[in-house]
């Protein structure tokens, strides 16, 4: 067992623990970014001046008007850049642009002494535009071969030549939505100026280092000119990764200009027309089958909506191509990606960053397939699961495949799976207008950055001369527990109890040059780091207990606070009196620990290496229940069984796992982002941009029977402590819930009726597919040699 891994005799680490914060966020008291403006005087407000056009060019933009506007202080335009007039790390997103990429971009920025000063400023500022052409859907892209960034294939064997010979080959397309954050805490950044010019911006951003990077560029200052702080997120999902960077520079240029505190906090609908969303994706596929429905072969498309600028479009391509076999083994394989151009917001990260998208190609085609096979899809899965050591279309073995079958035999039995089958075929042969469905899937997600540089963190660790400890990472809260397993994983390491420990608030003169808080590796980052700088000043403290105690200090163990040695007769000296000691003897009681995540390697030119540390899996079984007549679903019951290793915090980890699938079924089955695609006034617009017309899950969404449990027995060799991460992959487990809808709807249609599901699986989406396997069409097939989705037998 690694040293890293390895738990000591009675650790914090594993005890289920409330949230750190969670007493604060239920009585109101938690403080967000916004919250600290209160406390201080002479703050200006910052409003937008948004573009009413999805694409033009601006030809005037005349802004003395605003300044007769009462409370007016400055506008802020690219005239008053010092640095670079970019807010993006491609350098393809200009802060003040010049030519308007979507509806609702941000022209120029208006300082007031009060909100309603900028915003009435802002609608006095006069813009002349030249509309240009526009392309809105990622159909309207490819049409116009409007593409960004590098396109990447995946392959493996000979994909072409294997689906040839196949008995059976199917093909589809397959278009799916993206999905709106909505964290509770819209972007918000205040900015401060002190006497030597120094800015300190507190920023609600999952990347403190990243944002404290582009403030700097922008406003033509070295990095150590600027501080960034992120005290706590009121959620983020991937949202806050790259995109608070233009608004916390917009507030620090405000800041330097005026000499005053500049606050900068989108509305709801602000945030929602001007940042970006989950990608959504286009697909065109083909897969054969041999006769026992094995999967023996896939060419595919993917094509992600970017938006109008990169952002971290690449990545994100990289990941779904990456993670377009989910569970299963695909011996020949060639899929192709790229980043369409639209022009729409600049699409970002959002939990699970492209892997959810590749899955859900997989999961529809198999679900479309199953059918057409004969197969139960259940089975048809099982069957094309990895085994031990087979490896990935990109080169890395997959060497817990047994803890993927593990999950799915676990909630097959737990879940009573084949007995609640047969209840439902009974139940659907007696009710002609209401049907359930019951449906497995599984999840393998690879854990780390794609990009190896990425997997590295620090961390700073304080123990006072009273024996209190204060931790400080380069990790950032957002709700997710991160904070609460590295006050355990601190306490574990110095073996006190967790009132002992505090963890200060994530700033970038504390811990510098950190990654992002994202790609579900905050703890195992983070967490080493912290563990690292813990075990240096332990074994400083050993050394002064040995000479103490009369013993070894390889003899010496910490555990709640008293320090001793293997035997009872050596004594005991408490943590405090020894802190005091080591003091005395001029002992160094800090340390800054670091850690990278070692046996990593990938080379993104040809997708192949071994980018992920190890993978996170998990089953899932949903069962639903739908109605005929107007496509509305009930969600019955979930079971789950997710493989977290040995967990850290096990209350947090399913309360993860309990958000992560509600958010999926969110994506997957009610929340419909819509643009107009009109050739009107509007067209561009994004029309679901308040919580009255974008669906989200609520109480009446959760299931009426949800029961999740940990992989036993799942240690993680070479994972801190023997954890897994857990933030992303639970997302996806929400893939049996749309496939559920899919077996109630075919329910409706006679045996062996393929359906053709839309996504998200709305009530009226859901209605439609009713409707189909009602009266069922030709199904689709593969051209070979004649147009048809049904199988062709060699």
């Amino acid at each position: 067992m690694s040293a890293l891994s390895q738990r000591p005799d009675n650790p914090i680490v594993g005890i289920p623990m409330p949230h750190e914060s969670a007493a604060l966020h239920v009585t109101g008291e938690a403080l967000y970014t916004d919250d600290l403006v209160g406390r201080i005087a002479g703050t200006l407000h910052a409003w937008p001046v948004q573009a009413p056009h999805t694409h033009a060019l601006i030809t005037a933009l005349r802004t003395e008007p605003a300044y007769a506007v009462p409370g007016v202080v400055r506008v802020l335009t690219a005239d008053d850049v010092p640095g670079v007039n970019d807010a993006g790390v491609k350098h393809d997103e200009p802060l003040f642009p010049t030519e308007v990429m979507f509806h609702g971009h941000a022209v120029c920025w208006v300082l007031g002494e009060t909100l309603e000063a900028a915003r009435l400023g802002a609608a006095a500022v006069e813009v002349d535009y030249d509309p240009l052409a526009s392309l809105v859907t990622v159909q309207e892209a490819i049409a116009a071969e409007s593409f960004q960034g590098t396109p990447r294939n995946l392959a493996r064997g000979d994909a072409t030549a294997a689906l040839a010979n196949a008995a059976h080959v199917f093909e589809g397309e397959f278009e799916f939505a993206g999905q709106e954050h909505f964290y509770l805490e819209t972007h918000v950044s205040l900015a401060l100026v002190d006497e030597g010019g120094q800015v300190l911006v507190h920023s609600s951003t999952q990347h403190p280092s990243e944002t404290q990077e582009i403030v700097a560029h922008v406003l033509g200052v070295p990095s150590h000119e600027v501080t960034v702080q992120c005290l706590r997120m009121g959620g983020a999902f991937g949202g806050k990764e790259m995109q608070p960077h233009g608004y916390a520079a917009i507030a620090a240029l405000g800041a330097t200009l005026t000499g005053r505190p500049v606050r900068l906090r989108l509305n709801r609908t602000q945030d929602m027309t001007m940042s970006g969303k989950r990608h959504g994706f286009h697909s065109t596929w083909r897969a054969g089958f041999d006769d026992e429905g094995h999967l023996l072969a896939l060419e595919a498309t993917l094509t992600a909506d970017g938006g109008w600028s990169l952002d971290l479009s690449e990545p994100v391509l990289a990941r779904a191509l990456c993670h377009i076999d989910n569970a299963y083994w695909v011996p020949d394989i060639r899929v192709d990606g790229r980043v369409a151009r639209t022009n729409k917001t600049s699409q970002t990260a959002f939990r699970g960053f492209g892997g959810p998208q590749g899955m859900l190609v997989m999961e529809d085609l198999l679900g479309r397939c199953a059918p057409l096979l004969g197969i139960d899809p259940l089975e048809l899965r099982r069957r094309n699961f990895y085994q031990q050591d087979q490896t990935t279309p990109y080169g890395q073995p997959v060497r817990q495949a047994d803890r993927l079958a593990a999950c799915w035999d676990q909630v097959a039995e737990s879940g009573e799976v084949a007995r609640r089958r047969a209840e439902i075929t009974e139940f659907n042969s007696r009710h002609p207008h209401t049907k359930r469905g019951l449906a497995m899937t599984p999840v393998k997600f690879g854990i780390s950055f794609n990009l190896t540089a990425f997997n590295q963190a620090g961390a700073l660790v304080h123990v006072y001369k009273d024996g209190s400890v204060l931790i400080n990472h380069g990790g950032t809260e957002m709700g997710q527990g991160l904070h609460t397993k590295m006050l355990q994983v601190a306490a574990t390491a110095l073996g006190l109890p967790l009132s002992r420990v505090r963890l200060a608030p994530t700033r970038t003169d504390k811990v510098p040059n950190t990654s992002a808080t994202a790609a579900s590796s905050g703890a195992d980052l983070n967490g080493a780091a912290i563990k690292n700088a813990c075990e240096q000043i332990r074994e400083r403290l050993a050394q002064v207990a040995g000479g103490r105690l009369g013993i070894s200090p390889n003899d010496v163990r910490f555990d709640d606070g008293i320090v001793r040695g293997l035997s009872p007769a050596s004594g005991e000296i408490g943590w405090n009196e020894l802190v005091n000691v080591a003091y005395h003897q001029r002992v160094q009681l800090w340390a800054a620990g670091f850690y990278r995540t070692e046996g990593l390697h990938w080379d993104p030119n040809v997708m192949q290496g071994e980018p992920f540390k190890y993978f996170a899996n998990g089953v899932a079984a949903s069962e639903v229940e739908v109605d005929g007549f107007t496509g509305a679903y009930t969600l019955r019951r979930v079971d789950i069984v997710h493989d977290v290793g040995d967990s850290l915090s096990p209350l947090i980890d399913i309360g993860q796992i309990e958000g992560g699938f509600v958010q999926g079924a969110g994506w997957l089955t009610l929340e419909d982002l819509r643009w107009d695609t009109s050739d009107g006034p509007n067209r561009g617009r994004l029309a679901t941009q308040a919580a009255s017309t974008y669906k989200l899950p609520s109480f009446s969404e959760m299931p009426d029977d949800f029961r999740v449990k940990l992989l036993e027995k799942a240690h993680e060799e070479g994972a801190v402590y023997g954890s897994k991460a857990v933030g992303e992959p639970p997302l996806m487990l929400a893939f049996s819930v749309r496939e559920a809808l899919r077996e109630a709807a075919a329910a409706f249609g006679p045996a062996g009726t393929s359906v053709d599901l839309g996504c998200p699986a709305t009530p009226e989406a859901v209605y439609w597919a009713i409707d189909r396997a009602r009266t069922p069409q030709a199904p689709e097939t593969a051209p070979d040699p004649e147009p048809a989705m049904a199988g062709r037998k060699g």
